[in-house]
């Protein structure tokens, strides 16, 4: 059932808020001590708030569920995943979830995910590791596994997520969910920080169809004043049939399974069917050098974060105050100087003109959007003698070495995602394939900004087929 069967069931009475609201929670109890994907539930508030009258919002008091990381409401847990900052409560609600509020949507409680939003995958030592609820020996991916989890449970029809470096994609793809990350500037930013990994990030949300991402995207889509990166929608008529790229190369030379090369060639099939012209070619940028400035500006992001912890707590942050990869990524980051960060900067822009050039040619881009099958929920990825270089990170001549070799193994799973959160297009994942083990499979198609109206609309053309 679609937002719209909800939406329609609520105004005629059919059904109330509180009734979806006590469903939800029902559910949530029921089956989330297994799978570890709701956390920081208000149930209780919950309840309350949906005794409200909703008949003038959109969403008719719908429940949902954000995200613990990232997504902040006032009162309400903010530790980002974090042992560290178990506790916290958040001072202000944020722009992106008081519009959900206005929305008219009913908000349960948080999502679980990685420490601070740094994997695709969602383990967390503070909350645990989320299974995926149809293949429980998967994780669902991340670093919103979380959202992922609860939308497959059945736990609220919609659910929050965010995306910057495919975070809502990769758990999409893994889950044969619908995954869009909108447009940089798109959705609303701040109150006093709009910038999320300089850009890379975005909120939006998890859908197993693609009417339901289209009705919340155009909802809720802003151009927030006060951000620098402000939303243009697309008024380019691209006509049909489309000139579409397709490449099944990853961009840091890892492996593409053969299992990930047949939903995006089942694709292309689907797409030659309906009449687009679509051509092999991979676009012309670096994409080594790319992901090397992707991590340093991650490493510069948490250092940034570290220390504004420090002078809120009021102490120096110690290695076992947090998470080992997130310790080497802050010691990386400690390290890198502002020449570097601005090189880094300025090579996203380049490869941003390089992408506008290309959708000047070509409509869309596919790729597979996860290179292989999603990986077991309990995933060992560093031997022992490697975390013990992780964990002496300090004393390395090249902690950014480190740093790369600490996400070598799981970036081959993920190595098409990132590209447009560089670049601040739109992406979308679309289920494409299911193999013999049952693993998913998505493809992601790319647009250039403010097209997100295509992505979906072709998206919804795959999905009919």
């Amino acid at each position: 059932m679609n937002l719209k069967n909800y939406i329609e069931l609520l105004e005629n009475k059919e059904i109330t808020p509180t009734q979806l609201v006590e469903q939800s929670i029902k559910r949530i109890n029921e089956s989330n001590v297994l799978i570890k994907a709701v956390v920081n539930e208000r149930f209780d508030k919950a309840l309350e708030e949906a005794k409200k009258d909703y008949s003038d919002t959109q969403f008719k008091g719908i429940p949902i569920l954000i995200k613990a990381i990232g997504q902040n409401m006032a009162n309400e847990p903010s530790n980002a995943a974090s042992k560290l900052l178990n506790g916290a409560l958040a001072p202000i609600t944020d722009n992106f979830v008081k519009a959900i509020e206005d929305l008219g949507f009913i908000i349960l409680g948080q999502t679980n995910g990685p420490e601070f939003a740094f994997k695709n995958i969602s383990d967390s030592e503070l909350y645990g590791t989320v299974r995926n609820p149809l293949l429980l020996d998967k994780t669902p991916g991340g670093s919103s596994g979380g959202a992922a989890a609860a939308l497959l449970a059945g736990f609220t029809p919609v659910v929050a997520a965010s995306d910057g470096g495919g975070s809502i994609r990769i758990p999409a793809s893994f889950s044969g969910l619908v995954g869009l990350k909108p447009t940089r500037g798109a959705i609303p930013t701040g109150p006093f920080a709009h910038r999320g990994w300089q850009g890379a990030s975005v909120n939006f949300f998890m859908t197993d169809n693609v009417e339901d991402s289209r009705l919340l995207f155009n909802a809720i889509k802003k151009n927030t004043i006060a951000s620098p990166f402000n939303y243009i929608e697309s008024k380019i008529k691209r006509e049909r049939p489309l000139k579409i790229a397709y490449h099944d190369v990853s961009p840091i030379n890892s492996e593409v399974s053969e299992d990930a090369k047949k939903a995006l060639l089942e694709t292309v099939e689907k797409l030659k069917a309906m009449g687009h012209e679509v051509v092999n070619i991979v676009p012309d940028y670096d994409g080594m050098e790319l992901m090397e400035t992707y991590y340093m500006v991650n490493g510069v992001e948490t250092a940034s974060m570290i220390k504004q912890i420090e002078g809120a707590i009021g102490k120096e942050i110690e290695r076992t105050d947090i998470e080992l990869m997130s310790w080497v990524l802050y010691q990386y980051g400690l390290e890198v100087e502002g020449w570097q960060l601005v090189d880094a900067l300025n090579y996203w822009d380049k490869v941003s003109d390089i992408l506008h050039s290309f959708h000047e040619e070509y409509d869309l881009l596919l790729t597979p959007t996860t290179a292989k099958a999603a990986p077991f929920y309990d995933q060992v990825y560093h031997t022992p003698e490697f975390i013990k270089v992780m964990e002496d990170v300090e004393n390395s001549d090249d902690k950014y070495q480190v740093a790369w070799d600490m996400f070598e193994e799981s970036l081959s799973y993920t190595p098409f995602t990132m590209l447009a959160n560089i670049t601040g297009q739109p992406a979308i994942s679309v289920p494409a394939y299911v193999n013999a083990d049952g693993d998913n499979f998505g493809v992601q198609f790319m647009a250039a900004k403010g097209e997100e109206k295509l992505l979906l609309d072709i998206a919804e053309d795959l999905l009919e087929k």
